[in-house]
């Protein structure tokens, strides 16, 4: 009896559980017909910080000072200056228009300074002094327009620094400091993002092996000015189960393309940029190192004055790499991150061809003319570190340092077979070596994601 009782038990049971798995089943198709229905989704991030500049590089006088750095970060405020600063707020809108197209929205307010402050007026500022935001990003995809490739339009992050959504592959994903400091390109101005289109693919379905190619204005968040295209491209790889990431790049971009004028002392400008870019790294959960480095050639990039009177263009080569480490200290017990660390240092060097140019017998003097934050003359050194402190997911407060040193790529004793001296070629010639040392407390800080 009670064996027979066991087993009515033991049936009932086992119908019951059959009866909810074929329910969830059929829950499970239902849900898989169902039609897409449109969705979107805010989201956004900030980070500032109070800064304290401890030095500051200044090649002239109190009252003529001369500045090294270009627009970098903090370059022409003086020392002891103290603030409370936005470097980046985001406002994002990400919409799913159906299952094959999808469109993103991005409003971007960076860097806050001021020229009371920093001498530089550099920033989205406003001339009544208020911060601003622009229009970052714009764009519409079509998801896989043909086998493992999307086809984006419109205002969008560029190879170099490509959020795909579906890989994380690029330096500046896997730096994953953007709050601290930019990566290497974007130090040097190479868009982060342009107005064109863009084609993004993977090469297997595993996505380990792929490439992003676009063709765009090259002129960023700015209408074009020209009609001159900037071509960039980058083929990527994982290996080790994903840990290790191999991405290399490619750019090229006409700048100036003059036309010969018989008789004119100033010869046409030809001028255009090319840059080849590796990046490696090895990433796990605990620790993370990667390195990164360029070379850009620009052609026509220095202006120089003859001693005949006349002008030449001539080339201009850049090297820069950096190579950075970042890892836990402290997890959680669900195995979050809760304390980690950051290092990283960059050597640039933009003074590839600068010697033939001051040791040319004909040089009386140069200039840089053709892209801004390639001044041929002075090498820098980057250092940052600090730790990260995450008191829940999604909130870092971070203490670090951030120092960047100047120094002449040239010889402030040299002259050329003429004897003319170098340091009067170029005011920027000088033996004097200069930091811009910022101690900061940084807060990052993302919703809606």
């Amino acid at each position: 009896m009670q064996l027979n009782t066991l087993l009515k038990k033991t049936g009932f049971a086992a119908a019951l559980c059959l009866s909810v798995a074929a329910t969830a089943n059929a829950q499970q198709v239902e849900d898989t017909t169902k039609p897409f229905v449109p969705s979107g989704k805010l989201w956004g991030y900030a980070f500032g910080d109070y800064a304290y500049k401890g030095a500051s590089d200044n090649i002239g006088t109190t009252a003529a000072p001369v500045y090294r750095g270009g627009s970098n970060q903090y370059t022409g405020m003086a020392a002891n200056a103290n603030f409370f600063q936005w470097r980046r707020i985001y406002l994002g809108y990400n919409y799913e228009i159906s299952k094959k197209f999808s469109a993103e929205f991005l409003l971007a307010a960076e860097d806050d300074f001021n020229a009371g402050l920093d001498n530089q007026g550099a920033g989205d500022v406003l001339q009544n002094g208020k911060f601003s935001p622009y229009v970052k990003l714009a764009n519409i995809r079509w998801k896989n327009i043909f086998k493992n490739s999307d086809f984006v339009f419109g205002q969008v992050s560029t190879p170099s620094f490509a959020k795909t959504g579906r890989n994380d592959q690029t330096s500046e994903e896997v730096w994953g400091y953007r709050s601290i400091e930019r990566t290497i390109a974007d130090i040097r101005r190479t868009p982060s993002f342009d107005f064109g289109a863009s084609l993004q693919g993977w090469f297997n379905k595993d996505a380990t092996f792929g490439y992003d190619v676009m063709v765009s204005n090259g002129t960023a968040a700015k209408v074009a000015g020209n009609s001159y295209k900037w071509f960039s491209g980058d083929i990527w790889a994982k290996f080790l189960d994903k840990k290790l990431i191999v991405d290399l790049y490619q750019d090229y971009e006409k700048l100036n393309w003059g036309v010969y004028v018989p008789g004119g002392n100033n010869g046409p400008l030809y001028s255009d940029r090319n840059m080849t870019k590796l990046f490696v790294a090895y990433q796990t959960k605990k620790f993370t190192a990667g390195f990164e480095g360029f070379r850009n050639t620009i052609l026509g990039g220095n202006k120089v004055t003859g001693i005949d009177g006349k002008t030449y263009y001539r080339t201009e080569k850049e090297m820069d790499y950096s190579i950075f480490v970042k890892g836990r200290i402290v997890s959680t017990a669900s195995g979050d991150p809760k304390l980690g660390f950051f290092a990283r240092y960059d050597n640039y060097d933009p003074s590839g061809n600068l010697s033939s140019v001051v040791g040319d017998a004909n040089t009386k003097s140069y200039s840089n003319v053709g892209v801004s934050q390639y001044e041929p003359t002075t090498k820098e050194q980057f250092v940052t570190f600090g730790l990260d402190f995450q008191p829940i997911k999604n909130v870092h407060i971070m203490p670090n340092v951030w120092m960047n040193t100047y120094n002449s790529a040239i010889d402030v004793t040299g002259a050329n077979s003429k004897g003319t001296k170098y340091s009067t070629m170029n005011s920027l010639i000088t033996g004097i070596k200069g930091t811009d040392a910022v101690y900061r407390l940084t807060l990052y800080w993302i919703y809606g994601k």
